[in-house]
């Protein structure tokens, strides 16, 4: 923060430092005025997740990526995860067949947002901003906490990815429960997935970039 100083009564002048306020003409006020605006627009507006240039999808945090399907529970769907390059854009791209079949329909690509099973204080942000582009399909972004005891439980936000690139923000108020009680509690955020969910369709979603927005 800048040093701001303080109001000195009697002859307008401190005894530490030898100059007041009044000293500094308009000028010095100007500067110091100057100074405390950068230091707050100097505040980073985002914390990024990932930028995808990692070529082992390492995220920004420090943990990995993977691919996750209803095949863990005994459906069919087919799930691929991969770095790509789209329109000169490193990205995270995900790609399936959701399938319905043996009570089974969904495809994701999941992130823990702390090593070892920690969870992530997000209380300083709104929401969570994307760079998408896909197929003019639905999709979802997870979130989860230590609130999310089964696997089915998350809290749940939509989107469309159409066939340009587009910035899509999903404020925190927009996230809904899925078969829980509990609000979410973002200062323990856990893990996120982006998700392609709910009905049988062709899943292509890539994504060039992913954080948390004031």
């Amino acid at each position: 923060m800048p040093y701001v100083p303080r109001r000195e009564t009697g002859n307008g002048t401190s005894g530490r430092h030898g100059w007041s306020v009044g000293s500094l003409g308009c000028c010095g006020l100007l500067i110091l005025l100057l100074f405390g605006v950068a230091g707050v627009q100097g505040q980073s507006a985002v914390m990024l997740i990932d930028d995808f240039t990692d070529p082992g999808l390492v995220s920004s945090l420090g943990t990995r990526w993977r691919g996750v399907s209803d095949r863990v529970m005994g459906g069919i769907s087919k799930a691929r995860v991969a770095r790509d390059r789209i329109d000169d854009r490193d990205c995270l791209r995900l790609t399936g067949e959701v399938r319905l079949e043996n009570d089974g329909g969904f495809i994701q690509a999941a992130l823990d947002l702390a090593p070892d099973g920690g969870t992530l204080d997000a209380a300083d942000y709104a929401g969570l901003r994307l760079l998408v582009r896909g197929n003019g399909e639905r999709y979802s972004l997870h979130l989860r906490t230590p609130d999310n005891r089964r696997p089915w439980q998350s809290y749940r936000a939509q989107f469309t990815a159409g066939p340009t690139w587009e910035t899509v923000e999903l404020p925190f108020t927009s996230f809904q429960p899925y078969r829980l009680e509990a609000d979410l509690d973002v200062t323990r955020l856990r893990r996120l997935g982006l998700v392609a969910i709910g009905r049988a369709f062709h899943a292509d979603l890539a994504v060039a970039e992913i954080g948390f927005y004031r």
